[in-house]
């Protein structure tokens, strides 16, 4: 918002803004910064071995072991946010666990046991994509669009050329 369209302050509100800034402690910046990076690398660290075991154990290879260890990432935050371990580790991590698939998977599990209570369809059903509805559908409509750019700039796509 730019300074112009600000709303004038009164002088107990100006004295009260200045008196936050005072008191407000300061945020570790750098320890916050380490803190997400630790965590996000640990899970994709996770990520990673999972996709290894895959590979390894199950005959996958790199490109077919990225499904199920997406699914297997998506259950693993699901069970942790379930049991409360994923939001200790969020609030101690910061931005690092919203690693896409799994801070995703905790986003969607949290609403859901947050409104468990309303009932498994308005609840649970209807609660559960509040927030996740936007980006599904932010993601579908980009991926239409670049899908479409790509298409228009590399003609032999669609049997142009």
């Amino acid at each position: 918002m730019s300074s112009s369209k600000k709303k004038k302050l009164t002088p107990v509100q100006q004295e009260y803004n200045e008196l936050v800034k005072k008191v407000e402690p300061k945020r570790p910046l750098l320890v916050n910064c380490w803190h997400a990076f630790v965590a996000g690398g640990t899970i994709c660290l996770i990520g990673q071995g999972v996709q290894k075991g895959f590979i390894m154990w199950g005959g996958f290879d790199q490109k077919a072991a990225g499904n199920p260890t997406v699914a297997v990432m998506i259950i693993l935050s699901t069970i942790l946010t379930t049991i409360g371990v994923y939001d200790k580790i969020a609030q101690w991590a910061g931005a690092g666990t919203a690693v896409p698939v799994t801070g995703f998977a905790n986003t969607m599990s949290s609403s859901a046991l947050e409104h468990k209570s309303e009932g498994m369809v308005l609840g649970v059903g209807g609660k559960m994509f509040e927030l996740a509805g936007p980006v599904i559908v932010f993601g579908t409509v980009a991926a239409f669009i670049i899908g479409i750019l790509h298409w228009l700039f590399n003609p032999s796509i669609g049997g142009l050329m």
